[in-house]
């Protein structure tokens, strides 16, 4: 990769409307709810409407116990954030489970909940979307997303299948108010959903977005321009390549392979890094309460990081990118 090049384009991408340049005034002014102040909020796209920056996994909330899994969305809550993600295929429904039993009861009215379908085919994504709403006990999804595509035969597929069909007549029927898709396999498969279909279709997108990204097979690169240049909100997810930058090479887990961090960038470095660059919210993976305070306190302390920083953490990393750290890509 010529480094320049990547340096120029970061630059550029942080003149597009979803974030000023160099990422430090992506945020408006501090606003309140009944449970107190939020988090710094940026532009859900193209939407009209703003979400905190900083929003739950709940892959990850759902594989904790009762007592973590409560604890960790009060914290979430009590520090202001108020975006909370799910799947009906996280532990077979049982994150949609945990947030319909410790958030949505207290708490509907001031979170922003998205959920997503790894479905087929269109009678299968009605039959998802069915049992999404029923587990979270809520009669609509603030944003509902075609789930884990993996390359353009797959996204070809899904839609022959109906699945988008299915999502705009759930929004039709009030049941989901926007529509998004997701993955983490491929930039491949996000570019041909872009071109397949529709345009104004897409409220959001989903990808990964970390320090290793841009030196392989990049979303960041590929992506996330025509991302911002249509106003569809970036979702961060794997900004620590879900346990890959602490060595491990399956989902979730640490491991004893290289690690990129500590031993070459700071959680704080990395996480900053990805709210520099055009995102809408940093989706992070707690695995246990104090993880979701510590990502609070990373983003109220965020101000930003020029081109030259992010270039030199880039940089700092690169020689470890691919799918050792990236295990989860093509």
């Amino acid at each position: 990769m010529n480094r320049r090049s990547f340096l120029t384009r970061l630059a550029g991408l942080g003149a597009l409307s979803v974030l000023p340049p160099d990422g430090a005034r992506g945020a408006v002014a501090p606003v309140t709810d009944r449970l107190g102040e939020l988090l710094p909020t940026r532009a859900f796209g193209a939407m009209g409407e703003s979400v905190t920056m900083l929003g739950v996994g709940g892959a990850h909330v759902g594989r904790m116990g009762e007592r973590d899994a409560g604890e960790t969305i009060e914290i979430a809550l009590e520090g202001g954030v108020r975006f909370f993600d799910t799947a009906e295929s996280y532990q077979g429904g049982g994150s949609e489970l945990a947030l319909g039993r410790h958030l949505v009861p207290k708490y509907r009215d001031v979170s922003f909940i998205m959920s997503k379908t790894t479905a087929k085919t269109a009678a299968e994504a009605r039959k998802h979307l069915a049992g999404s709403l029923r587990r979270l006990g809520t009669d609509i999804l603030d944003l509902w997303q075609i789930h884990a595509l993996t390359g353009p035969e797959d996204v070809d597929a899904r839609l022959a299948g109906g699945v988008l069909d299915a999502a705009l007549a759930a929004k039709e029927a009030g049941k989901i108010r926007h529509i998004g898709f997701t993955g983490h396999t491929s930039p491949s498969a996000h570019l041909r959903m872009l071109e397949a279909a529709p345009q104004d279709v897409f409220a959001a997108c989903q990808m990964p977005v970390n320090l290793v990204d841009p030196s392989y097979e990049s979303f960041i690169e590929q992506v996330m321009p025509p991302l911002a240049e249509r106003g569809i909100a970036v979702l961060a997810m794997k900004t620590l390549a879900n346990g890959g930058f602490f060595g491990g090479s399956t989902h979730f887990e640490h491991g004893d392979r290289p690690k990129v961090v500590p031993d070459r960038v700071s959680i704080r470095e990395a996480v900053h890094f990805a709210w520099s660059l055009p995102i809408t919210v940093l989706i992070t993976g707690p695995n246990e309460p104090a993880h979701m305070r510590e990502k609070v306190e990373l983003a109220r302390s965020f101000t930003g990081l020029s081109a030259n920083e992010r270039q030199e953490l880039t940089d700092r990393v690169a020689d470890m990118a691919g799918t050792g750290v990236e295990f989860y890509k093509a």
